[in-house]
């Protein structure tokens, strides 16, 4: 049976009772800043704090009714708080709640987002120790090409993913900005000191110069960010469908028992998580495209940004926080065939080993020009055929055989030449 997604935490974040909570948070925050600067009175913040509430059914019934949801919200709290409510919201514009909240909401999927990549992390880390000496061919164009090993190929994944994780931990301090500056953000009602004693209640910064909105550069870098972890992500599950190909089949999915591959040919086993992940990769590019059109909007705001904004935000976190827990779970029980590796390396008698046969004659005095024709020759006459041996013709070849012994050729064969200075990328890796 395919292993069924559940992600609470995440889906919680992007509810509209978690919307309209964090919505209540900046709009207390800026009540409590106000009265330590004595604008308003305590007592007031006190009544706000015990009793402000809210009900989602109750805000959306009066923002069918009239079509402003920060005013639908204030509207139903003030229910709840009475009196002390015409201190909520004092001097401040919707978007100094709109824009702050949507911080603090970014603020909590970008951590879930940092956890599970860190996981990640971990579990290609321990997949590159675990074949850190699984002999594998290397291929380019599609095309094979010399001797690596699978947890050389994963070590690449690793560095890649750690790259990631350093671009969000840069990004952290980016997003976590708040605004309260009032209509065009001139902070003509409402003072800068409020700003700051409420953003540092959020963990929060001020916004260095904010128009009526946060400009949204910053939104269009979060989003960029994790569109380019998920293009990492794509390059993993492309690689695992590439190795997956029955005539390949070096690695392959998990197969759990009961799964089933095709509804018409019962010997199908598919890479179908490798394939999902790379289609949600699209997803996440294209969201991130929306992100950076909405940076020009017109003067000091305008709302076209709103609308995309309330899809793409919660569809990107949620949808990077699955592909991270589903890839995770991809390497863990990734099935790996070291036969396999080693039939297809040695295919055609090594054609594979054929720079270290021309090395080793240029070594000998040949000319490169005469030696790379010697080993040509010899590796397109074996290539493509059913009984091909690129090592049998290099042996009998008279040319090679004046300068080579057959140990030496022998030597051209094994892989070990090709792997010998892996090392130095394990150690910088800690593999």
């Amino acid at each position: 049976m395919i292993e069924r997604y559940t992600l609470p935490e995440m889906g919680e974040l992007w509810t509209d009772h978690y919307k309209f909570k964090t919505w209540l948070q900046v709009e207390i925050a800026v009540c409590e800043a106000q009265a330590e600067l004595g604008q308003i009175p305590q007592d007031a913040v006190d009544t706000i704090k015990a009793k402000a509430n809210f009900e989602v059914e109750r805000i959306l019934e009066i923002e069918a009714e009239v079509r402003h949801d920060v005013i639908a919200f204030l509207t139903n709290v003030n229910e709840y708080v009475g009196d002390a409510g015409r201190y909520i919201h004092l001097g401040m514009t919707s978007s100094d709640v709109l824009d702050t909240a949507l911080s603090l909401q970014i603020l909590a999927s970008h951590q879930l987002i940092l956890t599970q990549v860190e996981s990640l992390i971990q579990a290609i880390r321990y997949k590159a120790q675990e074949h850190r000496d699984t002999v594998m061919i290397g291929r380019s164009h599609g095309i094979h090409a010399e001797p690596l090993t699978l947890g050389f190929k994963l070590a690449g994944w690793q560095a890649e993913m750690q790259r990631h994780r350093e671009r969000l931990c840069r990004l952290q301090d980016d997003i976590a900005v708040g605004k309260m500056s009032g209509a065009v953000g001139t902070y003509a009602n409402i003072d800068p000191a409020v700003e700051a004693i409420a953003c540092q209640k959020l963990g929060l910064k001020p916004d260095t110069a904010s128009t009526q909105v946060i400009s949204r550069d910053v939104h269009a870098d979060f989003l960029t960010t994790l569109a380019g972890v998920a293009a990492s992500i794509e390059r993993f599950a492309v690689e695992i469908r590439n190795l997956q190909r029955t005539d390949v089949l070096e690695v392959e999915e998990f197969f759990a028992k009961g799964q089933k591959g095709s509804s018409a040919m019962p010997h199908k086993r598919n890479p179908i998580r490798s394939e999902r992940l790379t289609g949600l990769a699209r997803i996440l590019r294209s969201n991130a495209l929306v992100a950076l059109e909405n940076v020009a909007l017109w003067h000091e705001r305008d709302i076209s940004h709103s609308s995309a904004e309330r899809v793409i935000f919660p569809d990107s976190c949620i949808l990077m926080h699955f592909m991270l827990v589903e890839m995770t779970q991809l390497v863990r029980k990734l099935l790996v065939y070291p036969e396999n590796m080693r039939r297809n390396m040695n295919r055609y008698g090594g054609v594979v080993f054929s720079q270290r046969v021309l090395l080793a004659l240029v070594e000998q005095g040949i000319a490169r020009e005469a030696a790379y024709r010697i080993v040509q020759s010899c590796a397109h006459q074996a290539w493509n055929q059913p009984d091909g041996d690129f090592q049998q013709l290099i042996t009998k070849n008279p040319e090679v055989q004046e300068v080579l012994s057959a140990e030496e050729i022998e030597a051209c064969f094994q892989p070990d030449y090709q792997l010998r200075n892996l090392d130095a990328v394990y150690q910088r890796l800690d593999i």
